[in-house]
């Protein structure tokens, strides 16, 4: 069940498509002068923990597909056998074969500006197990091993799937901060999306909306407006 005020959040992500379409808006009791940006903003989640000790407590970690896809321009590179850098081609999707990753030579400078370039992978089953092999550990250093991708699957539809995703993981700071959507998306997805994503991470903590302090919402430039105290 969530515990966020529906009424809180919406005005909440109202005042921030404003602020980010360059609207003044009234936020944290003084006024704020909007400004649009030349780039699509995220609308970020930024949530701290309470009664969690991150040294004693159990570390959790789980991912959840979100229903409305948060940063579309994300950059995908598909490692993959003949089939499916051909299928990469055809969807317009960079890709690299066997031979290309042999050609960087388990060079750590080159794997490290690769995984740089990209914010996923996707790799075919046959290849996936060859990864570690060809290109030493940089991939997982950046968390960015392949997901996997078979032959029976649409490339289009599993990548859109990555996309959706996000990601929480306990490390060893109390504050955790996600992608729940962009400006250009409609004001209720942007909602749905928050909402979802506080109930899973909800759902992942020992006391549940107990270990929750505080939420806020924000985009990349815009103030944060808090939506849960």
């Amino acid at each position: 069940m969530s515990k966020l005020n529906s009424a809180l959040l919406d005005k909440a992500v109202t005042d921030i498509l404003a602020f980010a379409a360059g609207e003044d808006v009234h936020v944290n009791g003084e006024d704020k002068k909007g400004k649009k940006r030349n780039f699509t903003e995220t609308v970020e989640c930024q949530i701290t923990l309470k009664n969690y000790d991150p040294v004693r407590d159990k570390r959790f970690s789980g991912t959840f597909k979100l229903p409305t896809v948060p940063r579309p321009g994300l950059k995908c590179c598909v490692l993959g056998n003949a089939a499916h850098c051909e299928q990469a081609d055809r969807i317009g999707v960079d890709h690299m074969s066997v031979e290309d990753l042999k050609k960087l030579n388990k060079n750590k400078k080159l794997v490290k500006k690769l995984a740089k370039r990209y914010d996923f992978f996707m790799a075919s089953d046959n290849m996936i197990k060859q990864i570690p092999r060809l290109l030493g550990p940089g991939l997982t250093k950046a968390g960015k091993f392949p997901t996997l991708i078979a032959s029976g699957d649409d490339m289009q539809e599993k990548i859109d799937e990555v996309k959706a995703t996000i990601k929480f993981q306990m490390k060893k700071v109390m504050c955790l901060n996600v992608a729940v959507g962009n400006v250009t998306m409609d004001h209720k997805e942007i909602v749905v999306n928050t909402q979802l994503a506080a109930n899973f991470l909800a759902s992942l903590l020992k006391k549940q909306w107990q270990n929750i302090g505080q939420i806020f919402v924000k985009t990349t430039m815009g103030p944060s407006i808090q939506i849960y105290f």
